[in-house]
């Protein structure tokens, strides 16, 4: 039975541009979500015009199931705000077919390799029926909340 909650209560995303259906398990340093290639799913918005879904999208993929494990972190140590986490860039991230195709069920794990305060570098598959499919390394970077306002109040300047 899964005892997690939706990726939604982990994440400072709304549809549609939250990617994930399920929240599978996480632990101290890894997190596993899940997401369905399909018509009616979460992912609908984004397919092409064969109902797949295009390969670059591993990356937001792998980026939320990383928020995924941080939101449940925070929500464990006692922290009930959902934290605005950036993606400073992949590395290696190859999705070899270039598309995930129509009806496929994506596993998505991802698995912390270093962390200090701020800073975050994670291993990440995205697999369909356990034959890995897309791999990359994500780095992650959590900024302060006056580095936020700063950064969301450019445009406001004159």
């Amino acid at each position: 039975m899964n005892h997690y909650l939706p990726p939604v209560a982990y994440l400072p995303h709304d549809a549609p541009m939250l990617l994930l259906e399920e929240v599978v398990g996480v632990t101290d340093n890894t997190a596993h979500c899940r997401a369905v290639v399909s018509s009616d799913g979460v992912l609908q918005p984004f397919l092409d015009a064969q109902s797949n879904l295009p390969g670059w999208y591993a990356l937001e993929l792998m980026a939320q199931t990383v928020g995924v494990w941080s939101g449940w972190q925070r929500q464990r140590n006692g922290q009930q705000s959902i934290a605005l986490g950036m993606v400073l860039g992949a590395r290696e991230l190859i999705c070899a077919a270039g598309h995930f195709p129509g009806g496929a069920t994506l596993d998505i794990d991802v698995s912390l390799l270093m962390q200090d305060e701020r800073f975050g570098s994670f291993d990440c598959t995205i697999r369909i029926d356990k034959e890995t499919v897309a791999t990359g390394r994500v780095n992650t970077f959590q900024p302060t909340a006056e580095e936020l306002s700063s950064l969301f109040n450019q445009g406001n300047r004159k």
